[in-house]
């Protein structure tokens, strides 16, 4: 699924690998996610900065808040 905008990538992991790195994540208190993109995130700049190159400006996260629907009588 993707949101705000963001492109959807596809990797494969077999379901056990899967399924116990979901675990570790969720005892560390992130999402698999945001565990990806911090790992991608932190290699690219590690690459970056090897290279004598600039690394891409992370682009602005838009958080978007939904009201609940209004309770009926």
């Amino acid at each position: 699924m993707t949101t705000r905008g963001t492109p959807g990538r596809m990797i494969r992991i077999d379901d056990e690998m899967w399924e116990l790195y979901g675990q570790l994540c969720a005892e560390e208190g992130t999402t698999r996610t945001d565990e990806l993109r911090r790992h991608v995130h932190a290699r690219v700049n590690a690459y970056a900065k090897a290279k004598g190159i600039k690394p891409p400006t992370p682009k602005k996260r838009v958080v978007v808040r939904r009201k609940k629907p209004a309770a009926e009588d």
